[in-house]
């Protein structure tokens, strides 16, 4: 653009949004240090959603995050005091990556009921649905950018909610308000010296939000595995896939692990990256009405130890996001698989395993 039009090329106006943004990330109080008596693993009993019963109207677990810390407590894996508390990412903090217009939308009830599928939401004064419904997401989406910190300190770190991976900057859906893994990944760029990401997105379902939201960026790399027969059906996110590995509805355990361990011999081969953000959903388990997979319990923990196994032999920080699954054993299949990482030395929760608290 000439000087002689009067405004600003799109160079300098590129460059004034990076400045904002990196501003507000640098302002954040989202990272903050935590101490070695607590465990890299995040979570607050903020973030289970419970509201009239109107939240059981959707097929989602809305209490599967707090029962897989009660399953690691019961098990004496982990003590209540070892668990991080995140705090809640602000407008600030959200406006890292979205516009101020997607936030003003969800201000209007009738939009977030489309977002979470639950159309009773649509009702509600949003002062309600703030509260019960988008605070919860807002204070996992903290959760998500503190576990890029925590790996990047310890190793590897869970974030035992998260993985709203159908969220982009400018739109919502499939039960994720919030593009937690985007700003998390901005975050790292700009606060880690992190300037390689690879995401790799093992929940049945196709992670279109944070594919759209690095469509041109090279500095990630997305394997993504998924269902391609159900939600989100989205073709034009497709074609921003690094490394595509479908598979179809009914694959079974053994067919998927397989395809697994190959989908990873070629990813290392690709890219070499800082940081892997693993999108660990459960909704591939055999039984999960959405997810149409059949993989066995077991099958899940050997597909978590293979990521983290991945990650731990080439030293390359990990985080863990809990992301999808729609029956109400995947609490229990994800703790299982948590002591299972700790049991192979991939993880160091602090209390070992042997119940001495």
């Amino acid at each position: 653009m000439s000087s002689s039009s009067g405004g600003p090329s799109p160079i300098s106006k590129n460059d004034d949004a990076e400045a904002v943004r990196r501003n507000r990330i640098l302002s954040s109080k989202l990272y903050f240090d935590v101490p070695p008596s607590k465990a890299p693993l995040i979570y607050s009993s903020s973030y289970n959603i419970a509201f009239l019963g109107i939240e059981k109207l959707h097929p989602f677990d809305s209490s599967k995050w707090g029962r897989i810390c009660q399953f690691l407590t019961a098990d004496k894996i982990l003590e209540k005091k070892q668990i991080v508390e995140p705090l809640e990412a602000t407008k600030d903090d959200l406006l890292v990556v979205h516009s101020e217009s997607y936030l003003a939308s969800l201000k209007s009830s009738i939009n977030v009921a489309m977002i979470v599928e639950v159309p009773p939401v649509s009702v509600l004064p949003n002062c309600l649905v703030q509260q019960k419904v988008l605070q919860p997401f807002r204070k996992q989406v903290g959760g998500t950018i503190l576990s890029a910190k925590l790996a990047k300190e310890r190793g590897w770190a869970i974030n035992v909610g998260g993985g709203f991976h159908h969220c982009s900057a400018s739109k919502g859906g499939g039960f994720c308000a919030y593009a937690d893994i985007s700003i998390c990944i901005q975050f790292a760029f700009v606060r880690l010296n992190i300037s390689r990401v690879m995401i790799i997105d093992l929940d049945a379902h196709q992670g279109n939000g944070h594919e759209i939201d690095f469509a041109n960026d090279r500095r990630v790399y997305i394997l993504d595995m998924y269902n391609p027969g159900i939600y989100p059906l989205d073709f034009e996110a497709r074609r921003y896939i690094d490394q595509k590995v479908e598979v179809g509805s009914g694959t079974e355990t053994n067919d998927y692990l397989t395809k697994l361990d190959q989908a990873l011999k070629v990813a290392e081969h690709k890219f070499n990256p800082d940081l892997i953000v693993y999108n660990a959903g459960t909704d591939i388990l055999d039984g999960d009405p959405l997810g149409r997979l059949k993989i066995s319990p077991e099958g899940i923990a050997a597909r978590d130890e293979k990521v983290f196994r991945f990650g731990r032999e080439r030293n390359i920080p990990l985080l863990m996001l809990t992301s999808g699954g729609y029956m109400k054993s995947s609490a229990r299949v994800i703790a299982d698989s948590i002591i299972n990482l700790s049991r192979k030395s991939l993880i160091d929760i602090g209390t070992g395993i042997s119940g001495k608290i």
